[in-house]
């Protein structure tokens, strides 16, 4: 039977150890388009173009509803993924994406927002359930498991009574900008101590 040349090119860029794929995956959430850039909800998006501005890296291919860019860091290969479609819909592209470079999911580390954590605070978990985020219920959904990494971003929640729905697609305020810029960089170092480290040993430094 003949294979499918484009998914041998898939397989082509994985390394492979005793068999094992090692590729590791950094995903960040948010919602496409223009008017959704600097809102709240979208600190997924917003840590991983910082993330990859840093490594001169273009997420500059498209497949599966997905943004992405594949790139040796450190000896390892990594994926970057921003996906397209709409935050309730996350998983519909991640998860064939996944399939297509045969990336595990204990390699692959989620970066969203959390709005029962204060702005200017990050938490890194192993696996949970999807806590009331859309994006991470559609990934789990997708997904078929709880098991993948997190790096959650602390948005805050309303103090005027807004609701939830409104508040989330709110940009940052001004008064905020120090304490952002900062999580930023504490969030892309943690993205990239993982690279280079165990993920108990990111947890261990930044989860303070």
């Amino acid at each position: 039977m003949r294979r499918d040349s484009s998914i041998e090119k898939g397989w082509a860029l994985n390394k492979q150890i005793n068999g094992a794929v090692t590729m590791k995956c950094i995903i960040g959430l948010g919602n496409p388009g223009k008017k959704y850039e600097k809102t709240r909800h979208n600190i997924g998006f917003i840590v991983i173009d910082e993330l990859v501005k840093r490594f001169s890296i273009n997420l500059n291919k498209t497949k599966y509803k997905c943004t992405y860019e594949i790139q040796t860091i450190q000896q390892e290969k990594v994926l970057f993924i921003k996906p397209q479609t709409f935050m309730n819909l996350s998983g519909e592209g991640v998860r064939p994406l996944l399939d297509f470079y045969k990336v595990k999911v204990e390699d692959v580390l989620v970066i969203y927002d959390d709005l029962d954590l204060p702005v200017g605070k990050i938490r890194l978990r192993e696996k949970g359930g999807h806590g009331g985020h859309n994006g991470i219920r559609s990934l789990i959904e997708h997904l078929g498991t709880k098991d993948f990494k997190r790096l959650r971003i602390g948005i805050g929640r309303p103090t005027n009574g807004a609701p939830i729905v409104n508040y989330v697609l709110q940009p940052f305020l001004k008064q905020e900008a120090a304490t952002l810029a900062h999580t930023i960089d504490q969030s892309v170092k943690a993205c990239e101590t993982w690279l280079d480290k165990p993920f108990n040993e990111v947890m261990n430094i930044y989860n303070k």
